[in-house]
């Protein structure tokens, strides 16, 4: 997305029009998700993807359109083959497009009001969680603290964090939070068994990273746990543990330079 904003403000800055696509909604198999954008400018050039194939081909035609009249449009797209009156695609999906004529003269914040940023949840508001607040939230990324001790978990130890979550215990973790495709979730608590907790759940979320603190021997421990429960080895796979680029780090400044490199590496391979 970052790729994209960038475009969208160079053309702003320039003073040129373009046109923005963006997946609003998807059901069944598609290509992309959510969250995913293209823009095409003034000389039909286009930057980013909404999926390939017949279904960004279809929207580039959309985008020509929109340019055309300068009036937004939703788009409904049905991915299956003519035959069944999609777009000849085999992916059995169904995606809504939205087609945004936006003005260079005429535009303010732009990325804030169309893209919304990537979030993470911290799940631990110890010395390691409060140092990967601090970065994460200096790389923009919205930033949600949880924690069950309200002494670790305030605004005056995390006064840059979107915000921060006092909870029962880590059992009700994920109470009340959404997660999506461009969801983050660092589980840095401060004991074994909550980090259990928290991993359980979040093998069942949507979500583009999950990383765990924790010497090898004890995220085996904690595999093994789950294994034992039925969690397969490809849930497990999506788990960064121990969590961050191996780089040496030491201490929680230094682990949590290593967490937000590798929470970028994971972004850049999904964004690209």
């Amino acid at each position: 997305m970052q790729k994209i904003v960038r475009v969208g403000r160079d053309l702003i800055e320039k003073g040129e029009d373009f046109v923005l696509a963006q997946v609003l909604e998807t059901v069944g198999s598609t290509p992309r998700k959510r969250g995913a954008y293209m823009i095409m400018d003034q000389d039909q050039n286009f930057y980013g993807t909404v999926g390939g194939g017949k279904l960004e081909a279809e929207v580039e035609q959309r985008c020509k359109m929109v340019m055309a009249d300068k009036k937004d449009q939703d788009f409904d797209f049905s991915l299956t083959p003519a035959d069944q009156q999609g777009i000849d695609m085999q992916c059995g999906g169904d995606a809504k497009v939205r087609v945004s004529y936006i003005e260079a003269q005429n535009t303010k914040d732009f990325g804030q009001e169309w893209l919304s940023p990537n979030k993470t949840y911290i799940f631990g508001g110890g010395h390691v969680g409060k140092e990967v607040e601090k970065m994460l939230a200096y790389i923009g990324f919205k930033t949600f603290v949880i924690d069950d001790r309200e002494e670790f978990a305030n605004r005056e130890r995390f006064p840059t964090a979107t915000e921060v979550k006092v909870i029962p215990d880590f059992y009700s973790a994920f109470d009340g939070l959404i997660c999506d495709e461009n969801t983050y979730l660092v589980i840095v608590t401060r004991g074994h068994s909550w980090d259990y907790e928290v991993l359980k759940v979040a093998l069942q979320q949507t979500s583009a990273y999950i990383g765990m603190i924790g010497s090898r021997r004890k995220n085996k421990t904690i595999f093994d746990r789950l294994r034992e429960e039925g969690v397969t080895e490809e849930a497990l796979s999506r788990v960064h543990a121990p969590i961050g680029l191996s780089i040496g780090a030491e201490t929680p400044e230094e682990i949590a330079i290593s967490i937000a490199a590798e929470i970028i590496q994971v972004k850049a391979a999904y964004e690209s």
